[in-house]
């Protein structure tokens, strides 16, 4: 019994040497943790060759004796095999669940009953049995790096301990088996349950190695996607680019790292800058070859890479779209000057930090059209506001041709400075807050020609503030509120507004102010939060304007209305100094 503890150890070993060599194999260990159907037949088979191994190798028994520890392809009527055949169906049931286990189970039970021998058929049922059991504690205990191996051992173990009563149920003669038995059930229960912790630890350390990598590299990808996102929520630029590889450099192995779009090189840092310029076409096979197919490649040659200039340092590289939206937009590469640079880790790293700028560049496209449409709602709200004013001022300047023609004349020098302003400031989203002013005045001089016995105007505007920029159309028609409501012609009184712009805390204020007859309470709740409607108007102009505040300043911005009835009103507006960066802020040179 003791002189077949060592032969057996012999055999573990070269399982478990199996074992350690297939741990090494990046597509088992994907199987081993996230096996499809296709794949668990892989692992069957896998499994499955363990027992059949197990079968050949094991040492021959005959009349209680030791007779061949020789590659067995049959046995005599009276012989048996001391094997580690358990062992590998075992692990393959917990690794792989039933369809492994009862496979595997199959696989090497039928291969034992090809060998013959006496114990043939009790070796075959136990290994099926073995192979069903674990297969079914290997669905509930499913197998991960934090799972304890003795679970495995101890089921091992106990499937050895199955296999021999098996045996002494259905081996006959009975006294051949119980002899067999007595030479075996130790040697088997001890040394396969030291092989199954040892190839269990095996399968352990390559999971919790795998965890471990994968979370380096998680954190690895996630920085350099934080530190990336400011440049790539610009887009796809030579600018942009050239800071994110230079990132990239610092961060990976590679020796040079590259960006292009579908049709030029937008960035490339590192070996081969000499030849490989931003803003020059693409100047390799391989680059092309991922645009045209939209997946990854790689090459670990100079001539796999088809670089156009024969002596390029570049010997191997990794390329990947950036998909956005569906569509290749262009490739990420990484280049080394020695093919063994490009390992693994590297190709893994790489494909995701592709996936990530991808969606990086993707939310920076629906950043642009989000912002491309509320610029278009602004837009729209401001080509709301005078829709009338144009009828107005033509009949007051044609009433006074004939009697005031100098009058006139400057009225319609007025109405041109005032539809100036509005389309020029139509296509802005920002003005100098002198032009909004010169506005202002414009619509007075020609309000003045109707109502001129209602209201006076006091300005008290800081002259230092005339070059800050602000919306378009924020002033103009709260005055023009104020002349039209704050002040009815039936009261025959003139009131005051009030025009101020000067600097708080930091920011602007903007005021306009009158002395009327202020606004109902129950209105004034509903002002500037939606339409109303109102024999007096629907508040569309102070909707518009705050709204226009929220939509461009966010909360750095703020308007407020004040109303007491018989005292007055006061509208009154908070800005930054700087107006905030949108692409189409630019003031044209007109404003200037």
């Amino acid at each position: 019994m003791l002189a077949l503890v060592p032969l057996m150890l012999e055999r573990v070993g070269i399982l478990i040497i199996i074992a350690f060599m297939l741990s090494m194999v990046k597509s088992f260990r994907h199987m081993v943790r996230h096996g499809d159907r296709l794949e668990k037949i892989i692992l069957t088979v896998i499994f499955g060759a363990f027992g059949i191994i197990s079968n050949y190798i094991g040492v021959e028994i005959q009349n209680g004796m030791l007779t061949s520890s020789e590659w067995h392809t049959s046995l005599e009527v009276d012989g048996a095999i001391a094997n580690t055949r358990i062992m590998g169906v075992t692990i393959g049931g917990f690794l792989g669940g039933p369809m492994v286990g009862i496979g595997a189970g199959l696989i090497a039970g039928l291969h034992r009953l090809t060998l013959g021998g006496f114990s043939a058929v009790a070796c075959s049922v136990s290994t099926v049995l073995a192979g069903f059991v674990t297969g079914l504690m290997g669905k509930r205990y499913q197998l991960h790096s934090r799972s304890s191996p003795w679970l495995v051992v101890a089921t091992g173990i106990s499937m050895e301990i199955v296999q021999m009563g098996i045996i002494l149920l259905l081996a006959r003669p009975y006294e051949e088996a119980r002899r067999l038995v007595e030479i075996i059930a130790l040697p088997m229960i001890t040394v396969n349950g030291f092989g199954t912790l040892v190839f269990m630890l095996i399968i352990r350390t390559m999971l919790q190695e795998e965890e471990r990598t994968r979370a380096i590299q998680t954190h690895k990808a996630m920085d350099i996607a934080y530190q990336t996102l400011p440049y790539f929520r610009k887009g796809l630029t030579v600018a942009t680019c050239g800071k994110v590889a230079e990132i990239l450099l610092r961060s990976t192995a590679a020796d040079a790292v590259a960006i292009t779009d579908r049709k030029r090189v937008l960035a490339h840092v590192g070996a081969g800058s000499d030849h490989h310029v931003p803003g020059q076409g693409l100047g390799t096979k391989l680059t092309k070859a991922v645009l045209a197919e939209g997946r990854i490649l790689k090459a670990t040659s100079q001539k796999a890479i088809g670089c156009f200039k024969s002596d390029c340092p570049l010997k191997a590289a990794v390329v990947l779209p950036l998909i956005v939206h569906g569509r290749t937009a262009g490739t990420l590469k990484l280049y080394f000057t020695r093919p063994n640079r490009l390992n693994l880790v590297e190709e893994e790293l790489a494909e995701g930090l592709s996936k990530l700028f991808s969606a990086q560049l993707e939310f920076a496209e629906m950043e642009r059209q989000s912002k491309l449409l509320k610029d278009a709602e602004i837009k729209a709200l401001q080509a709301q506001i005078h829709p009338h004013f144009l009828f107005n001022a033509i009949n007051t300047i044609s009433s006074l041709i004939r009697t005031d023609a100098e009058r006139a004349r400057k009225l319609l020098i007025k109405l041109a400075v005032f539809f100036r302003s509005n389309l020029q400031g139509a296509r802005q989203m920002f003005i100098p807050l002198e032009k909004e002013l010169e506005h202002v005045e414009a619509y007075l001089a020609l309000a003045e020609a109707r109502f001129s016995d209602r209201c006076r105007v006091e300005w008290d505007v800081d002259p230092a503030l005339k070059d800050v920029l602000i919306p378009p159309f924020i002033l103009q028609p709260l005055v023009e509120n104020a002349v039209k409501h704050a002040f009815p012609k039936a009261d025959g009184k003139t009131g005051t507004i009030r025009i101020r712009a000067y600097k708080k805390d930091g920011k602007l204020i903007i005021a306009a102010e009158d002395d009327g007859r202020g606004i109902d309470p129950k209105i004034l709740d509903l002002l500037g939060r939606r339409q109303i409607t109102s024999s007096e108007g629907t508040g569309t102009a102070l909707w518009n304007i705050k709204k226009r505040v929220e939509e461009l300043y966010g909360s750095r911005g703020t308007f407020s209305i004040e109303s007491r009835p018989g005292r007055g009103t006061k509208v009154r507006m908070t800005l930054p100094l700087h107006a905030p960066k949108r692409g189409n802020q630019n003031v044209e040179s007109g404003y200037r």
